[in-house]
């Protein structure tokens, strides 16, 4: 990306013989919302916390705005950081918990003044002034660390899971708060989070991450829609993974012949070769039950199972060669445990996975 704002060149981070981050290179333009995305243990929080100041390469470099960081102590490097754990100080009050950082760089009283003010209004706590964070839920006390995250103008905010310790409502909002906070200032954000639903609601791209490594960064509709590997595929939302051989390249498209026999046709030619075994990732939710138009996949199967979800069915069929799911919403077609029936869905919606 040649309009780098932060970039990686080449980072690694061991911690004895274990490799953590892996020769990673990572580029973010300014004021772009960047969400790094994995299992625990994948490597995201270190990078982080690289980012950060708080751990240091074992490797390559890391620079924000053409300058190298790796080198300064985290208070020269003008980020503010938003931990899961809120880290605000028990014994001082909402105004004092801002002001911090505002005193830690020598801020005159009447700039204190006004900065705290805007950030606590910014957040929707004005009036929390002098509560103690005891005092606040637990949605009240992330504004409050929010707030001290911003209260100083800093080039580029952290958050390491700050939603984690929400419930699913509050969480929502605070999704929705933050994703208003970076559009009306321009941030630029860095999020960890292991919320696939989190990261697709909030960021400009998402950085998939799997041993240390970036298996897949792309926008959210490219990152769900479009997957490059089958770990991306699994791990960002549900999908079903088919076998299958390819036979044949005919009108755009890979003729494919599933495990169990039935026949397919896929969009994403991706290289692929005659008689090459793949796998065809297939989203729960692109998959219909019943007759369907001309030009879809059509796979006869058999209804196993189905749960109920409240705004849609989660149905089980069995294919032949394995079972797989499909999500049905209400208003469609009422399938039951054991009719047979007719799965298709459309070959632009299933994508092949390496």
């Amino acid at each position: 990306m040649s309009d780098a704002f932060i970039h990686f060149d080449k980072v690694s981070k061991a911690f004895g013989i274990m490799t953590v981050v892996d020769n990673l290179d990572l580029s973010i333009a300014k004021g772009e919302f960047v969400s790094m995305l994995g299992p625990s243990g994948s490597g995201k929080t270190t990078l982080l916390m690289m980012l950060a100041g708080f751990e240091s390469p074992t490797s390559g470099a890391i620079s924000v705005g053409g300058k190298r960081v790796d080198a300064l102590p985290p208070h020269k490097r003008n980020m503010g950081v938003v931990f899961q754990n809120y880290a605000l100080f028990p014994h001082m009050s909402v105004v004092d918990n801002v002001a911090f950082p505002l005193k830690m760089r020598g801020a005159s009283r009447s700039e204190i003044v006004e900065r705290v003010t805007k950030a606590l209004d910014m957040v929707q706590l004005g009036a929390f002034h002098e509560r103690r964070p005891i005092q606040l839920s637990g949605g009240q006390q992330q504004r409050v660390a929010l707030a001290r995250a911003l209260v100083f103008e800093p080039e580029v905010v952290l958050m390491d899971e700050p939603l984690g310790a929400l419930d699913k409502k509050l969480r929502e909002q605070m999704q929705m708060d933050i994703r208003d906070l970076h559009h009306r200032l321009g941030l630029t954000i860095v999020f960890v989070t292991h919320d696939q639903t989190e990261a697709l609601t909030m960021s400009d791209r998402i950085a998939i991450f799997n041993h240390g490594k970036i298996e897949q960064i792309g926008g959210p509709s490219e990152i769900y829609d479009r997957p490059k590997t089958q770990f991306v595929a699994e791990f960002i939302g549900e999908t079903n993974l088919l076998g299958g051989k390819v036979t044949s390249f005919s009108g755009g498209m890979l003729n494919v012949t599933l495990d169990g026999g039935q026949a397919i046709r896929v969009a994403s030619v991706n290289g692929q070769q005659p008689g090459k075994h793949v796998k065809v990732s297939v989203r729960p939710e692109r998959i219909e039950l019943g007759p369907s138009g001309e030009g879809q996949n059509e796979l006869k199967v058999r209804v196993t199972d189905i749960v109920y979800h409240g705004d849609h069915l989660q149905v089980r069929v069995d294919g032949g060669s394995r079972s797989f799911v499909v999500r049905a919403t209400r208003k469609a077609m009422a399938p039951e445990v054991g009719q047979e029936i007719v799965a298709s869905f459309s070959p632009e919606q299933c994508w092949i996975v390496a």
